[in-house]
């Protein structure tokens, strides 16, 4: 996996291991640069850690990334095809790059963490053994730094 040598990739790293989940601690490494609200990024967020609610879909590291994307260069007019268009083509690009990068050659959480299926509700308690057996800070890390590929601040 291609390794982020950057602030923003540390950032998301170090927000996930102060109990941050996937998806928030991608978006709030970025929300300063974007002119997003660090307390309005968190509260968007939260709900996509786990791949969405621990359900396992799409990574909370890629959907945060989505986010951060979205926030930047998204559109507003839903008649606007062409800027519509442009924002899916960056979007597809992302993560197109997201998975030659990772070693699972996914963007599903499930997929990464070798899970069948959606998880119970409760998040699973953050200790040294869980942050052992994941992938995630790496996955968060590099959600973030790739970002840095696609962002002009």
């Amino acid at each position: 996996m291609k390794q982020f040598n950057n602030d923003k990739a540390r950032l998301a790293g170090e927000l996930f291991m102060q109990g941050y989940n996937c998806s928030q601690s991608v978006i709030c490494a970025w929300a300063a640069d974007i002119g997003l609200e660090r307390e309005t990024a968190l509260r968007l967020s939260s709900g996509f850690g786990g791949g969405m609610g621990r359900l396992r879909e799409v990574c909370g590291s890629v959907t945060g990334a989505f986010m951060v994307l979205s926030f930047k260069y998204g559109y507003s007019d839903p008649r606007d095809t062409s800027a519509k268009a442009e924002l899916y083509k960056l979007i597809q690009t992302f993560a197109a790059r997201f998975k030659e990068e990772n070693r699972f050659d996914s963007i599903v959480c499930r997929d990464m963490l070798g899970l069948s299926g959606a998880s119970e509700p409760t998040p699973a308690a953050r200790t040294s053994e869980y942050y052992k057996k994941r992938p995630c800070r790496e996955l968060i890390e590099l959600s973030a730094g790739l970002l840095g590929e696609f962002i002009e601040v």
